[in-house]
């Protein structure tokens, strides 16, 4: 077969191509590209799951470029320089908060969606030429070529005495890749854990014992938010996504050839430091 003079085939990876490989349809789609400030998203250190969220879902009555009914699936960028526009996070939109509506502000019901949450962090986008319009509609995905999908960052271990993650941060301990230094540490040890719920300042202490290791027993709460643990499942109860003001940390860590008897008395001892039977989350 001969080639024609001008073939209209073209190599082009677009967002729209990625959504559609997703299953997800443009029209379902907000796009929106933030910019670090002083008064809102200050650096990268902002750019966690659950600042962008609470940051994003407060929107002008008057003078917003989010539409009056917003689609279900909002996709967040941020300023990468230029037009570059990398995917920090996507939302999934339950409505406006109708409730919490001022006559100056409007607050969406968001939370964190898996859609493209592989590319968090690697995908990035070139914007349309008009970066001052930070909110589109899906369906100019099309226009947006992408650019980049980095490989995924090797995170080091920095130590059990260094470790402190959201449950987010956990699951990614737990599944992805660039934490598999991380896996290899905590599959190694038993240990005395913390979890401190930041809404209310309360906490819990658990173990990690015999062959289940840390990464076993933490594994379990990536999966579920609670672990099993009677007040955390309460809490998980009442709102499924309250795991997302716990903080996870390691108190004291034990080779393999440590008894059962010496990490539960590490376990007790810590349940008495920090009371946490008479004023936290441990029910014995």
């Amino acid at each position: 077969m001969q080639p024609t003079e001008a073939s209209s085939l073209r190599g082009d990876l677009s967002l729209a191509d990625l959504l559609s490989v997703a299953g997800v349809a443009t029209e379902d789609v907000l796009l929106v590209r933030h910019t670090y400030s002083a008064d809102g998203l200050t650096g990268p250190q902002d750019a966690t799951v659950e600042n962008v969220l609470t940051y994003t879902r407060i929107q002008s009555v008057r003078q917003s470029k989010i539409p009056r009914d917003p689609p279900a699936v909002w996709l967040n960028f941020v300023a990468d320089g230029k037009r570059r526009s990398r995917f920090l996070v996507a939302y999934e939109n339950r409505g406006e908060v109708l409730a919490e509506r001022t006559e100056v502000k409007r607050y969406f019901d968001l939370h964190p969606s898996d859609v493209l949450v592989s590319l968090r962090n690697r995908l990035v986008i070139e914007w349309s030429n008009d970066t001052i319009n930070w909110a589109k509609a899906g369906g100019k995905a099309a226009q947006m070529p992408v650019v980049e999908i980095a490989d995924p960052a090797r995170v080091p271990f920095p130590g059990f005495d260094n470790v402190l993650i959201t449950h987010d941060e956990l699951v990614a301990v737990v599944e992805d890749s660039r934490y598999a230094e991380w896996r290899t540490a905590l599959a190694a040890v038993q240990g005395v854990y913390l979890v401190a719920d930041t809404s209310s300042g309360e906490l819990y202490v658990g173990k990690a014992d015999g062959t289940e290791r840390l990464l076993g027993r933490w594994s379990a709460y990536a999966r579920d938010g609670h672990g099993g643990n009677v007040a955390l499942r309460e809490l998980a109860e009442v709102d499924v996504t309250h795991r997302r003001h716990f903080l996870f940390s390691i108190l004291r860590v034990f080779g393999p050839t440590a008894t059962t008897a010496e990490v539960d008395a590490a376990e007790a001892h810590y349940k008495r430091a920090f009371l946490t039977r008479q004023y936290g989350l441990n029910r014995n």
